[in-house]
């Protein structure tokens, strides 16, 4: 049996050493635990590695929130099931930024199905890593959470600064309705644009770590072949 050939969309931005993911927090920093040349001695003749440490907040780049991010007795990434989280049938909505920064329920009408990933496409995704990235971002309004929470989906992304809208304060009401129902999100997507709205397959899984609930992915779409 022949297997369908496939193509890979790489939807993650990449991660370096003083990147600025979100405005306020820390950078990653990378530095050598042991170098290639230091390896030489250690090893045999002709065999050399670089062994790196890197300090991070989970927040970094393109990464995925549990609900143990907002609530304490929620499944940390360890406690996650992978089959919500790899090749999962995706919506892409394609967001129309002539009506504002929110995202209505109405965007999502009739695109929400249990157990699929909803990933928003708002285009934001081209200011990242610049001071623009941060201001008059897209986010998802309490109504549209609750719509794609109702729906049962198993995943939200979008391409943009946050899920919510961090311009009104503290409150973050996306957030707390799509965690509550174990729906993880998945923020700072990008290239969403190559993606049709329908057919792909989603992939975004962090690594299991416990009593942690924020970490990067690598995020994929799987498209079968024209």
């Amino acid at each position: 049996m022949t297997t369908p050939r496939r193509r890979i969309v790489d939807l993650s931005h990449r991660i370096r050493a003083g990147l600025v993911t979100y405005p306020g927090l820390p950078a990653p920093s990378i530095e050598p635990h042991l170098t290639r040349e230091a390896s030489r001695s250690v090893y045999a003749p002709g065999t050399e590695f670089a062994m790196d440490v890197i300090t991070m907040i989970g927040n970094t780049g393109t990464y995925l929130d549990s609900p143990y991010h907002r609530y304490a007795d929620g499944p940390d990434l360890a406690g996650l099931e992978l089959d919500t989280l790899v090749g999962l049938p995706a919506e892409v909505v394609h967001v129309d930024g002539g009506s504002g920064r929110g995202i209505p329920a109405s965007a999502v009408a009739g695109r929400a199905r249990e157990g699929e990933a909803v990933l928003l496409h708002t285009g934001w995704d081209v200011h990242f890593g610049t001071p623009a990235y941060a201001g008059g971002a897209p986010y998802l309004t309490e109504e549209g959470a609750h719509a794609l929470a109702d729906a049962g989906v198993a995943l939200v992304g979008i391409d943009s600064l946050n899920i919510d809208d961090t311009e009104s304060g503290g409150s973050r009401p996306a957030h707390s309705i799509l965690l509550a129902a174990g729906i993880h999100v998945v923020e700072h997507l990008t290239r969403l644009e190559r993606l049709p709205e329908h057919g792909a397959l989603f992939t975004a899984a962090p690594p299991a770590i416990e009593g942690f609930g924020t970490f990067p992915v690598r995020a994929y779409a799987e498209l079968p072949e024209d």
